[in-house]
């Protein structure tokens, strides 16, 4: 396994993982739609989709440009949302979360990186 494809699988889980949350466990990701935005539940569904739609394309190669593609156009879209969880825990959040919140946003420009490296791994499967 090359370190691209290692990335673009562990991009993949991640984006499997959190799209499954969004179903199991939708609360927590509710409460981080910026609160101007309606039908956040919605929202949350619409995005749970959206990531594991990415994860699956992420996969298969003859998808993974497309996916790499639509995973950081994701990744760009949702962080309002966690620019919006560190606002709210900036507010009334213990210091541990707040810390978490604010270190967690940079966190996106690597994630972002590694769709973007995804993108351009094609092949003929």
């Amino acid at each position: 396994m090359t370190e691209r494809s290692g990335s673009t699988t562990g991009l993949a889980a991640l984006f499997a993982v959190m799209g499954v949350l969004h179903f199991v466990k939708p609360k927590p990701f509710e409460r981080i739609v910026p609160h101007q935005l309606p039908r956040k539940k919605d929202l949350v569904y619409a995005s749970g989709v959206a990531e594991l739609a990415c994860a699956a394309g992420l996969l298969h190669p003859r998808t993974r440009r497309a996916a790499g593609l639509a995973s950081a156009a994701l990744l760009t879209a949702v962080f309002p949302a966690n620019c919006q969880m560190a606002i709210d825990l900036n507010r009334k959040g213990s210091t541990r979360a707040k810390t978490i919140a604010f270190a967690r946003l940079p966190l996106q420009i690597p994630l972002i990186r590694a769709a973007l490296k995804a993108s351009p791994e094609t092949s003929r499967a």
